[in-house]
């Protein structure tokens, strides 16, 4: 009896800190150790790597488990439909204000002015797959291999044929659907106890991040740190926030909410990554009916890049102006429709915007050796750009819901 007191006593006296309080304080540790420690600093890299391999483990079961749970419970096609037209639509619109947004931003201060590269022979540019390639590679001649090999778009497009599949098998397919309804129970522990290694993980991460880079990096490359980091701020808070609005919802529930995904997004720099999070955040704690969440974010981890969009945007500009190379306005134009279309193609890990962002300056032929420039910064600039891809994959799946009628606004709005 005496020992159930001071057990309670003590949990009164030191309250368990929630997810995002644990990760605010791993990355501070994190930040802080790998600064002043230095070099050695570097040996904590491996609780990063252990805690994203256990990350990675969870992300092909919950794409595929969450997609067929739901999309077998939507029995109604036509609301399947509205759904996944309703999140594109979102995505598309967020992707391409952010990329004109981003340029204007980097336009208005000039980024890049001044820094005097020169062109020396420009560096081959990847060819784009066409759209027949596009396509047939988005479909899997085997799925089991792209289980292996990670590959979200086929597994997603598998997901969505497996779970037509059973809707249309009916009665017969019951047990097929209470089995994979149990194991969505399974995989979502198996999660949670993977989330409880996340503040090591995080703290592995930045130290590793800050004794390898430094806080130096920004260097001459600081503005279009700063320019990314605001305009990506600023689509977080200002326009996710209008768009809950449109839709009468209180926005500050959503901000305070999104706290401990955001910082794993950054920490970890990778949608694909914080996917199982973001799942347990937005049906847990924002109320949105796992049919919706369950469709909306795994396909916005794969087709969702709005933070992307703003990073390329603003890199056209300053490669423009670091070579001294002015765009007409139709270039811009075909900027912003390249950057949209070349996010929606990037794959959500740590440092697709470089494999894409040759693409965006060869449409309008910048020299692609500013890549190398750009390099030295891509770690910073990506893990903003994560957490504002997984805000953006939260706020659609939050509208979505609401115009669906299945959002739980009395959980939405708890403490």
């Amino acid at each position: 009896m005496q020992s159930t007191v001071i057990s309670s006593t003590a949990s009164h006296r030191f309250p368990r800190l929630q997810m995002w309080h644990q990760i605010l304080i791993a990355m501070v540790l994190g930040l802080a150790v790998g600064h002043f420690v230095g070099e050695p600093a570097k040996m904590l890299a491996p609780l990063g790597d252990i805690f994203m391999s256990l990350i990675r483990m969870c992300v092909i079961p919950v794409v595929f488990v969450s997609l067929v749970c739901g999309i077998a419970s939507l029995s109604d096609m036509a609301a399947m439909r509205r759904i996944a037209w309703k999140s594109i639509a979102i995505y598309a619109v967020t992707m391409a204000i952010m990329a004109a947004v981003s340029m204007g931003v980097a336009m208005l201060f000039n980024i890049g002015a001044g820094f005097g590269l020169t062109v020396s022979g420009h560096a081959p540019a990847e060819t784009p797959p066409s759209i027949k390639e596009a396509l047939i590679n988005a479909i899997p001649s085997n799925p089991f291999k792209a289980f292996a090999e990670g590959a979200l778009l086929p597994t997603i497009v598998f997901a969505v044929f497996f779970a037509l599949a059973i809707n249309l098998a009916g009665e017969a397919a019951t047990p097929v659907r209470n089995f994979f309804n149990s194991l969505s129970a399974v995989v979502f522990k198996l999660i949670h106890m993977v989330l409880k290694f996340a503040p090591i993980g995080v703290f592995g991460l930045m130290a590793f991040v800050t004794a390898d880079h430094g806080f130096s990096v920004l260097g001459h490359l600081g503005s279009l740190v700063v320019v990314n980091y605001a305009v990506m701020l600023f689509f977080m808070i200002v326009v996710c926030g209008v768009l809950l609005m449109l839709w009468r919802i209180n926005p500050l529930p959503f901000l305070r909410k999104m706290l401990s995904v955001q910082l794993f997004a950054y920490s970890s720099a990778s949608s694909a990554a914080t996917l199982p999070l973001n799942l347990e955040n937005t049906q847990e704690r924002l109320g949105v009916d796992p049919r919706v969440a369950s469709f909306v974010l795994p396909l916005g981890s794969t087709v969702n890049m709005a933070g992307l969009a703003c990073y390329l945007g603003t890199v056209t500009i300053f490669a423009s102006n670091a070579y001294g190379i002015e765009l007409s306005f139709g270039q811009l134009l075909t900027v912003m429709l390249t950057t949209t279309l070349a996010s929606i193609g990037a794959a959500g890990i740590p440092g697709a915007a470089l494999v894409v962002m040759g693409l965006v300056l060869s449409s309008v032929g910048l020299p692609l050796e500013v890549i190398a420039v750009i390099a030295a910064v891509d770690r910073l600039l990506d893990m903003c750009c994560t957490s504002a891809n997984v805000t953006g994959d939260s706020v659609t799946a939050v509208v979505v819901a609401k115009s669906e009628g299945v959002l739980d606004l009395e959980r939405y709005a708890q403490a």
